[in-house]
């Protein structure tokens, strides 16, 4: 700008003039073809004037459309809030994942959480960390019921341990009724029985029916017990214990080893081999002396002592 500072004192000829000065309306040439200097803030007020007017007009543009769409919300929400029946089929896993995720995103207050079917695949659970930490840093308390099995799937335990350290709870059940997830008592998600699991969801804000599944859900928590997993605990008892007497009930009462794996999220090869355990143990032969045996034996009498199987 050396240049420029001299122009103040001397007229410059336009050779050897930077571009820049020019561009930026610093300089500006006489009809001799001389460089005249213009003050700098007369320069900013001509350069500057056209694109403060575009970059209004584009901020008009878009809070009118944050308006428009905030409306929309409005309208959206009220017409289900005033329905009959404020149940929302939501179809396809991405839009469900999606819709998922900013209800968990809003929540302010509360967060339970079923979990049926064993052990969660690896990318879903670090996908559900994040946004469980960050609803946890919030202050929601956030619940979360997972079965038996789970105690012995590695990248489960991994997620559940930093979600303690975070302030959540977790505890497991033999049985879990379907997956649920309700957010803040205002709105719940459930698998539609009708449909295929993941493609299908029902997303429901009709306060008598949360009212309903957050009761389900109560009545399963305080039958659950807690999971308080450090990375030193080795495989727990429950596993061996609650498990395969929960595997023996079902075999009693004429569940196949496929069903009864269905109902306890585990794989069918290990209901087998806690059946055959229970065999070996009691001497059957077949699956029925089994059931008659585990029958006359008492296995199954939770109020007297229960044999280690």
């Amino acid at each position: 700008m050396l240049f420029y500072s001299e122009a103040w004192t001397a007229t410059p000829s336009a050779e050897g003039c930077p571009e820049c000065l020019l561009t930026l309306g610093l300089l500006q040439r006489a009809p001799d073809g001389t460089l005249v200097p213009i003050p700098p803030g007369l320069a900013a007020d001509t350069l500057m004037r056209p694109l403060e007017a575009v970059i209004a007009e584009k901020q008009r543009t878009l809070a009118a459309a944050r308006a428009s769409i905030h409306r929309a919300e409005e309208i959206y929400r009220s017409s289900y809030r005033t329905s009959s029946a404020p149940v929302r089929e939501i179809t396809g896993a991405p839009v469900i994942s999606a819709a998922l995720a900013s209800a968990v995103s809003s929540a302010q207050e509360e967060l339970l959480t079923a979990q049926p079917g064993g052990g969660r695949p690896r990318e879903l659970l670090e996908k559900a960390l994040a946004s469980d930490l960050l609803a946890l840093g919030r202050g929601v308390r956030q619940r979360t019921i997972y079965q038996h099995t789970v105690r012995s799937h590695g990248p489960t335990l991994s997620y559940v341990e930093r979600v303690l350290e975070a302030g959540g709870e977790v505890r497991t059940l033999n049985e879990v009724f379907d997956r649920l997830i309700v957010v803040d008592r205002k709105i719940a998600f459930i698998p539609d029985p009708a449909q295929e699991r993941h493609t299908v969801a029902l997303a429901i804000e009709h306060p008598g029916t949360i009212r309903y599944l957050v009761g389900i859900f109560e009545h399963a928590w305080e039958r659950a017990t807690a999971l308080a997993h450090a990375p030193t605990e080795h495989r727990p008892p429950l596993l061996t214990d609650q498990t395969r007497q929960a595997i023996l009930q079902l075999m009693v009462n004429g569940y196949t080893d496929e069903s009864i794996a269905a109902r306890l999220g585990m794989s069918t090869r290990t209901v087998a081999n806690h059946v055959r355990k229970a065999s070996e143990l009691l001497g059957s032969k077949s699956r029925a002396q089994l059931a008659y045996l585990v029958g006359r034996t008492g296995l199954l009498n939770t109020d007297a002592e229960e044999p280690t199987l």
